[in-house]
Protein backbone atom coordinates (compact mmCIF):
# COMPACT_ATOMS: atom_id res chain seq x y z
CA UNK A 1 0.00 0.00 0.00
CA UNK A 2 1.34 3.39 -1.00
CA UNK A 3 0.66 7.03 0.12
CA UNK A 4 1.57 10.10 -1.99
CA UNK A 5 2.32 13.38 0.26
CA UNK A 6 2.05 16.71 -0.61
CA UNK A 7 5.06 18.67 -2.40
CA UNK A 8 7.16 20.31 0.80
CA UNK A 9 10.12 22.40 0.15
CA UNK A 10 13.13 20.51 2.00
CA UNK A 11 12.47 16.52 3.44
CA UNK A 12 14.79 15.98 6.33
CA UNK A 13 15.88 12.20 7.11
CA UNK A 14 17.20 12.07 10.60
CA UNK A 15 15.11 13.97 13.56
CA UNK A 16 17.83 14.27 15.81
CA UNK A 17 19.10 17.80 17.21
CA UNK A 18 20.29 18.20 13.71
CA UNK A 19 17.57 17.67 12.06
CA UNK A 20 15.16 19.22 14.40
CA UNK A 21 17.31 22.65 14.48
CA UNK A 22 17.89 22.30 10.36
CA UNK A 23 13.80 22.05 10.56
CA UNK A 24 13.78 25.02 12.35
CA UNK A 25 16.36 27.00 10.38
CA UNK A 26 14.12 26.37 6.98
CA UNK A 27 11.18 27.28 8.68
CA UNK A 28 12.55 30.72 9.71
CA UNK A 29 13.73 30.90 6.07
CA UNK A 30 10.18 30.83 5.00
CA UNK A 31 10.19 27.04 3.87
CA UNK A 32 8.55 23.86 4.14
CA UNK A 33 9.88 21.55 5.72
CA UNK A 34 8.78 17.94 6.55
CA UNK A 35 11.01 15.64 8.66
CA UNK A 36 11.47 12.13 8.37
CA UNK A 37 12.12 9.64 11.78
CA UNK A 38 12.58 6.34 12.23
CA UNK A 39 11.71 6.24 16.18
CA UNK A 40 8.26 6.93 17.39
CA UNK A 41 8.05 9.82 19.53
CA UNK A 42 10.47 12.79 20.88
CA UNK A 43 13.36 11.51 23.00
CA UNK A 44 12.41 10.98 26.38
CA UNK A 45 15.28 8.94 27.34
CA UNK A 46 14.69 6.79 24.30
CA UNK A 47 17.85 4.48 23.71
CA UNK A 48 17.87 5.11 20.22
CA UNK A 49 17.56 7.16 17.29
CA UNK A 50 16.90 11.10 17.96
CA UNK A 51 20.40 12.00 18.73
CA UNK A 52 19.91 9.59 21.90
CA UNK A 53 22.80 7.45 22.86
CA UNK A 54 21.43 5.45 25.87
CA UNK A 55 19.16 5.83 28.51
CA UNK A 56 19.64 5.49 31.96
CA UNK A 57 16.85 5.62 33.67
CA UNK A 58 13.01 5.53 32.19
CA UNK A 59 10.75 6.76 35.21
CA UNK A 60 12.82 10.04 36.04
CA UNK A 61 13.84 10.49 31.97
CA UNK A 62 17.19 10.68 32.76
CA UNK A 63 19.94 10.24 30.19
CA UNK A 64 23.91 10.60 29.76
CA UNK A 65 23.19 12.61 27.27
CA UNK A 66 20.12 15.12 28.57
CA UNK A 67 21.42 18.04 27.77
CA UNK A 68 20.82 16.72 23.87
CA UNK A 69 17.31 15.76 24.96
CA UNK A 70 16.76 19.52 26.57
CA UNK A 71 17.80 21.22 23.37
CA UNK A 72 16.29 18.54 21.13
CA UNK A 73 12.86 19.19 23.33
CA UNK A 74 13.11 22.86 23.17
CA UNK A 75 13.65 23.48 19.38
CA UNK A 76 10.60 20.85 18.95
CA UNK A 77 8.28 22.43 21.00
CA UNK A 78 8.70 25.45 18.81
CA UNK A 79 7.80 23.80 15.50
CA UNK A 80 4.56 22.74 14.05
CA UNK A 81 3.86 19.08 15.24
CA UNK A 82 2.38 17.58 11.91
CA UNK A 83 5.62 18.56 10.21
CA UNK A 84 7.79 15.19 11.87
CA UNK A 85 6.65 11.80 10.66
CA UNK A 86 7.79 9.74 14.06
CA UNK A 87 7.85 6.28 13.38
CA UNK A 88 8.83 6.09 9.68
CA UNK A 89 11.98 4.54 8.62
CA UNK A 90 13.56 6.38 6.01
CA UNK A 91 14.46 3.72 2.91
CA UNK A 92 15.32 5.51 -0.82
CA UNK A 93 15.43 8.45 -2.74
CA UNK A 94 15.69 9.80 -6.19
CA UNK A 95 15.85 12.62 -7.98
CA UNK A 96 13.69 13.91 -11.37
CA UNK A 97 15.74 13.86 -14.36
CA UNK A 98 15.91 17.96 -14.75
CA UNK A 99 17.21 17.32 -11.31
CA UNK A 100 14.22 19.62 -10.18
CA UNK A 101 12.50 17.56 -7.36
CA UNK A 102 13.73 14.99 -4.76
CA UNK A 103 11.49 12.13 -4.56
CA UNK A 104 11.67 10.24 -0.44
CA UNK A 105 10.37 6.84 0.12
CA UNK A 106 9.72 5.85 3.44
CA UNK A 107 7.48 3.06 5.71
CA UNK A 108 5.75 3.73 8.33
CA UNK A 109 6.71 0.99 10.68
CA UNK A 110 3.54 0.67 12.74
CA UNK A 111 1.45 0.06 9.41
CA UNK A 112 4.19 -1.10 6.87
CA UNK A 113 2.69 1.59 4.53
CA UNK A 114 5.42 2.81 2.36
CA UNK A 115 4.80 6.68 1.34
CA UNK A 116 6.24 9.07 -0.82
CA UNK A 117 7.78 12.12 0.03
CA UNK A 118 8.32 14.92 -2.97
CA UNK A 119 10.58 18.38 -2.43
CA UNK A 120 12.74 20.81 -3.91
CA UNK A 121 15.73 19.54 -1.25
CA UNK A 122 16.74 16.29 0.79
CA UNK A 123 18.89 17.50 4.38
CA UNK A 124 21.00 14.04 4.89
CA UNK A 125 20.64 14.77 8.64
CA UNK A 126 20.81 10.65 9.48
CA UNK A 127 24.01 10.35 11.25
CA UNK A 128 27.53 9.20 10.71
CA UNK A 129 26.53 5.84 8.91
CA UNK A 130 24.09 8.06 6.70
CA UNK A 131 22.40 6.14 3.83
CA UNK A 132 22.27 8.93 2.10
CA UNK A 133 25.36 10.13 1.87
CA UNK A 134 26.78 6.27 0.84
CA UNK A 135 24.36 6.80 -2.05
CA UNK A 136 26.40 9.36 -3.13
CA UNK A 137 29.70 9.11 -1.92
CA UNK A 138 30.17 5.24 -1.33
CA UNK A 139 34.09 5.82 -0.87
CA UNK A 140 33.52 7.73 1.95
CA UNK A 141 34.18 5.47 4.94
CA UNK A 142 34.37 5.78 8.82
CA UNK A 143 37.84 5.77 9.87
CA UNK A 144 38.18 3.49 13.66
CA UNK A 145 40.38 5.86 15.56
CA UNK A 146 42.18 3.19 17.58
CA UNK A 147 40.62 3.55 20.77
CA UNK A 148 36.93 2.61 22.46
CA UNK A 149 35.28 4.89 25.26
CA UNK A 150 33.61 2.48 27.97
CA UNK A 151 31.23 4.29 29.55
CA UNK A 152 28.50 3.89 32.56
CA UNK A 153 26.63 6.05 35.18
CA UNK A 154 26.83 5.31 38.68
CA UNK A 155 23.72 5.77 40.78
CA UNK A 156 25.06 6.74 44.71
CA UNK A 157 21.64 7.38 45.21
CA UNK A 158 21.16 5.08 48.48
CA UNK A 159 25.15 5.20 48.83
CA UNK A 160 25.97 9.04 49.38
CA UNK A 161 28.93 8.15 52.05
CA UNK A 162 30.15 5.50 50.98
CA UNK A 163 34.13 5.19 50.27
CA UNK A 164 34.00 4.78 47.22
CA UNK A 165 31.69 8.25 47.11
CA UNK A 166 33.81 10.00 49.50
CA UNK A 167 37.14 8.84 47.63
CA UNK A 168 35.58 10.39 44.75
CA UNK A 169 34.09 13.52 46.26
CA UNK A 170 38.11 14.32 47.83
CA UNK A 171 39.79 13.41 44.66
CA UNK A 172 37.28 16.04 42.38
CA UNK A 173 36.29 18.62 45.39
CA UNK A 174 34.70 20.70 42.54
CA UNK A 175 32.43 17.55 41.04
CA UNK A 176 28.74 18.91 40.49
CA UNK A 177 30.25 21.87 38.84
CA UNK A 178 31.77 21.17 35.57
CA UNK A 179 33.76 17.69 33.39
CA UNK A 180 36.77 16.22 35.19
CA UNK A 181 39.25 14.55 32.68
CA UNK A 182 42.07 12.38 34.63
CA UNK A 183 45.16 11.90 31.71
CA UNK A 184 47.50 8.74 31.69
CA UNK A 185 49.71 7.06 29.34
CA UNK A 186 47.49 5.90 26.52
CA UNK A 187 44.25 6.23 28.22
CA UNK A 188 42.28 8.97 29.95
CA UNK A 189 38.83 9.27 32.21
CA UNK A 190 35.90 11.75 31.87
CA UNK A 191 33.91 12.12 34.75
CA UNK A 192 30.87 14.55 35.60
CA UNK A 193 27.62 14.41 37.89
CA UNK A 194 24.06 14.19 37.04
CA UNK A 195 21.20 14.61 38.55
CA UNK A 196 19.31 12.80 40.97
CA UNK A 197 23.06 11.70 42.42
CA UNK A 198 24.78 10.07 39.36
CA UNK A 199 27.89 10.06 38.08
CA UNK A 200 28.72 9.58 34.57
CA UNK A 201 31.97 8.71 33.61
CA UNK A 202 33.52 7.82 30.26
CA UNK A 203 37.14 5.44 30.52
CA UNK A 204 38.70 5.98 26.79
CA UNK A 205 40.97 3.23 26.33
CA UNK A 206 43.42 2.40 23.46
CA UNK A 207 42.81 -1.45 21.58
CA UNK A 208 42.28 -2.23 18.43
CA UNK A 209 38.83 -2.30 16.72
CA UNK A 210 36.51 -5.10 18.56
CA UNK A 211 35.87 -8.03 16.33
CA UNK A 212 32.04 -7.31 14.77
CA UNK A 213 29.94 -9.43 16.94
CA UNK A 214 31.70 -9.36 19.87
CA UNK A 215 31.07 -5.45 19.64
CA UNK A 216 27.75 -6.15 19.48
CA UNK A 217 27.11 -8.40 22.18
CA UNK A 218 28.83 -5.82 24.68
CA UNK A 219 26.73 -2.72 22.58
CA UNK A 220 23.59 -4.96 23.86
CA UNK A 221 24.64 -5.20 27.03
CA UNK A 222 22.80 -3.00 29.49
CA UNK A 223 25.44 -2.02 31.63
CA UNK A 224 28.53 -1.06 30.77
CA UNK A 225 28.20 0.61 27.54
CA UNK A 226 31.09 0.36 24.81
CA UNK A 227 31.37 3.15 22.07
CA UNK A 228 33.37 2.51 19.09
CA UNK A 229 34.68 5.89 18.45
CA UNK A 230 35.10 6.80 14.78
CA UNK A 231 35.44 9.57 12.48
CA UNK A 232 35.70 9.87 8.86
CA UNK A 233 38.50 11.87 6.28
CA UNK A 234 36.90 15.08 5.69
CA UNK A 235 34.35 15.11 2.69
CA UNK A 236 35.33 17.58 -0.35
CA UNK A 237 31.61 18.67 -1.00
CA UNK A 238 28.77 18.19 1.61
CA UNK A 239 25.87 18.32 -1.14
CA UNK A 240 25.43 16.87 -4.22
CA UNK A 241 22.58 17.79 -6.69
CA UNK A 242 19.40 18.47 -4.55
CA UNK A 243 20.93 16.85 -1.61
CA UNK A 244 22.87 18.29 1.24
CA UNK A 245 24.68 16.99 4.12
CA UNK A 246 24.75 18.26 7.48
CA UNK A 247 25.76 16.84 11.41
CA UNK A 248 27.64 13.31 11.38
CA UNK A 249 26.52 12.86 7.84
CA UNK A 250 28.68 15.31 6.56
CA UNK A 251 31.35 15.49 8.89
CA UNK A 252 31.85 12.23 12.14
CA UNK A 253 34.12 13.62 14.76
CA UNK A 254 35.37 12.63 17.63
CA UNK A 255 34.18 13.42 20.66
CA UNK A 256 37.33 15.22 22.62
CA UNK A 257 36.16 18.48 21.85
CA UNK A 258 32.91 18.59 22.72
CA UNK A 259 31.41 20.42 19.66
CA UNK A 260 29.30 18.22 17.68
CA UNK A 261 26.17 19.35 18.89
CA UNK A 262 27.42 22.87 18.28
CA UNK A 263 28.20 21.83 14.98
CA UNK A 264 24.77 20.61 13.76
CA UNK A 265 23.14 23.49 15.04
CA UNK A 266 25.55 26.49 12.87
CA UNK A 267 25.26 23.74 10.16
CA UNK A 268 21.45 24.32 9.91
CA UNK A 269 21.73 27.77 11.10
CA UNK A 270 24.10 28.67 8.12
CA UNK A 271 21.97 26.46 5.22
CA UNK A 272 18.86 28.10 6.62
CA UNK A 273 20.81 32.01 6.00
CA UNK A 274 21.68 30.40 2.72
CA UNK A 275 18.37 30.19 1.60
CA UNK A 276 16.57 32.92 3.10
CA UNK A 277 19.42 34.65 1.21
CA UNK A 278 19.49 33.68 -2.29
CA UNK A 279 15.70 31.66 -2.42
CA UNK A 280 14.32 28.35 -3.94
CA UNK A 281 15.01 29.84 -7.25
CA UNK A 282 18.73 29.56 -6.38
CA UNK A 283 19.02 26.68 -4.66
CA UNK A 284 22.46 25.13 -6.29
CA UNK A 285 23.32 28.51 -5.36
CA UNK A 286 22.71 28.62 -1.86
CA UNK A 287 24.18 24.97 -1.30
CA UNK A 288 27.26 26.24 -2.81
CA UNK A 289 27.69 28.99 -0.34
CA UNK A 290 26.30 26.42 2.73
CA UNK A 291 29.38 24.58 1.68
CA UNK A 292 31.95 27.29 1.11
CA UNK A 293 31.28 28.39 4.48
CA UNK A 294 30.74 25.38 6.28
CA UNK A 295 33.45 22.91 4.73
CA UNK A 296 36.92 24.46 5.71
CA UNK A 297 35.33 25.27 9.29
CA UNK A 298 34.42 21.62 10.09
CA UNK A 299 37.11 20.18 8.24
CA UNK A 300 39.90 21.80 10.64
CA UNK A 301 37.44 20.93 13.41
CA UNK A 302 37.49 17.23 12.75
CA UNK A 303 41.19 17.01 12.12
CA UNK A 304 41.81 18.89 15.02
CA UNK A 305 39.28 16.95 17.15
CA UNK A 306 41.60 13.77 15.89
CA UNK A 307 44.49 15.02 16.86
CA UNK A 308 43.67 15.88 20.34
CA UNK A 309 42.43 11.89 20.57
CA UNK A 310 45.36 10.98 19.19
CA UNK A 311 47.59 13.09 21.64
CA UNK A 312 45.32 11.97 24.77
CA UNK A 313 45.66 8.13 23.96
CA UNK A 314 49.50 8.35 23.67
CA UNK A 315 48.59 6.87 19.86
CA UNK A 316 51.78 8.22 17.59
CA UNK A 317 52.19 11.40 15.53
CA UNK A 318 54.49 11.97 13.21
CA UNK A 319 55.42 15.35 14.46
CA UNK A 320 55.79 14.75 18.02
CA UNK A 321 56.48 11.72 21.14
CA UNK A 322 53.56 9.99 22.42
CA UNK A 323 52.39 12.34 24.87
CA UNK A 324 52.73 11.07 28.92
CA UNK A 325 51.07 13.39 31.06
CA UNK A 326 53.72 12.71 33.53
CA UNK A 327 56.18 14.36 32.11
CA UNK A 328 54.46 16.96 29.85
CA UNK A 329 54.79 20.79 30.28
CA UNK A 330 51.84 23.13 30.87
CA UNK A 331 52.76 24.63 27.37
CA UNK A 332 52.81 21.33 25.52
CA UNK A 333 48.46 20.61 27.07
CA UNK A 334 47.26 23.62 25.44
CA UNK A 335 46.26 21.94 22.40
CA UNK A 336 44.78 19.54 24.55
CA UNK A 337 42.00 22.24 25.69
CA UNK A 338 38.68 22.71 24.35
CA UNK A 339 39.16 26.62 23.00
CA UNK A 340 42.06 25.38 21.31
CA UNK A 341 39.57 24.06 18.66
CA UNK A 342 39.87 26.24 15.36
CA UNK A 343 36.73 28.59 15.32
CA UNK A 344 35.85 28.11 18.50
CA UNK A 345 34.30 31.32 19.54
CA UNK A 346 33.73 32.05 16.10
CA UNK A 347 30.17 33.26 14.70
CA UNK A 348 29.75 32.27 10.91
CA UNK A 349 29.36 35.92 8.92
CA UNK A 350 26.23 34.45 7.41
CA UNK A 351 24.93 34.79 10.65
CA UNK A 352 26.14 37.85 11.50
Amino acid sequence: MRERMRKPKAIIVGGSIAGISCAKALILAGGDVVVIEKTCGPPTGNPTGAGINRAVDQEKNICADFLFIFLHGLIYNTLPVEIVFWGHLYLTFCISHNKSTVNVKAKNLRTDVIIDVVGDLLVAADGSRSSVRRTFLPDSKLRYTCYCAWSGVFDFSESENSETIQGIRKAYPTLGNGVHTDLAPGTHIVLYELMYKRLNWIWYISQPEPELKLARVIKETKEPFLNLIYDCDPLTQVYCDNVVFIRDAAHPITPHCARSTNMAIADAAVLGKCLEKLGEENLHSALEEYQSVRLPVTTKQVLHSRRVGQIKLGLPLPDRVPFDPKTTSPEDCEILKQRSLPFFDDVPATLE
